[in-house]
């Protein structure tokens, strides 16, 4: 091989891993939020039902942000009504539930809400009423906020703090792994500083 040659493969392999890079910055790295990130701005319903608004703390209106509901943390549950596991861990979710709102320290620190992957708001409202699911249940029929938390599988579970500034910071992400209510709980309040 002569001298002109040598370079040609290294230059073609730093002009492809470019173009990778530039890719991934252009479209987006496609992944979930991880510890200490704050999440991607997103846009959901209020809630037309009283009591799932005055749950969240929410004012009337058309759209809210995470960070404004009123608690210290919000656990988010990517789910889908056709998710076996979603459908066996919903009886253990709302016992999660219970367990915070009938402790009078947690259940204004701590909220739920639950966001159906490529559900339309029809699907919600049966997975919502077959289960018995107490929290707010929002459609995602277009998958605009799953493709947002980097299209994670389901269930998939983000704990999310926020801060008396306004601010907020993931502190748990994760697929599936729900191994009880009072586990989780407790993993929650370590994990967000609660505890």
């Amino acid at each position: 091989m002569n001298n002109k040659m040598k370079g040609i493969p290294i230059t073609v392999a730093i002009i492809v891993i470019s173009l990778a890079l530039l890719h991934g910055l252009a479209f987006g790295s496609n992944l979930p939020p991880v510890k200490g990130d704050v999440l991607p701005e997103i846009k959901i319903p209020v809630p037309v039902n009283t009591t799932d608004r005055s749950y969240l703390g929410l004012e009337n209106g058309d759209f809210f942000k995470i960070p404004q509901i009123k608690a210290k943390v919000v656990i988010i549950e990517i789910f889908s009504m056709y998710c076996p596991h979603c459908q066996r861990e919903a009886p253990e979710i709302n016992r999660l539930y219970s367990i915070i709102e009938d402790n009078p320290d947690l259940k204004c620190e701590i909220k739920l809400i639950g966001i159906g992957a490529g559900n339309s708001p029809f699907e919600v409202k049966v997975f919502k009423k077959k289960y018995n699911i107490p929290f707010p249940l929002f459609s995602d029929e277009d998958f605009s906020i799953h493709k947002c938390f980097g299209e994670v599988r389901t269930p998939y579970f983000l704990g999310v703090k926020i801060n008396d500034d306004g601010t907020h910071q993931v502190f748990y992400s994760r697929l599936g792994e729900f191994k009880g209510a009072e586990p989780f709980l407790d993993l929650m309040l370590q994990l967000s500083g609660l505890k």
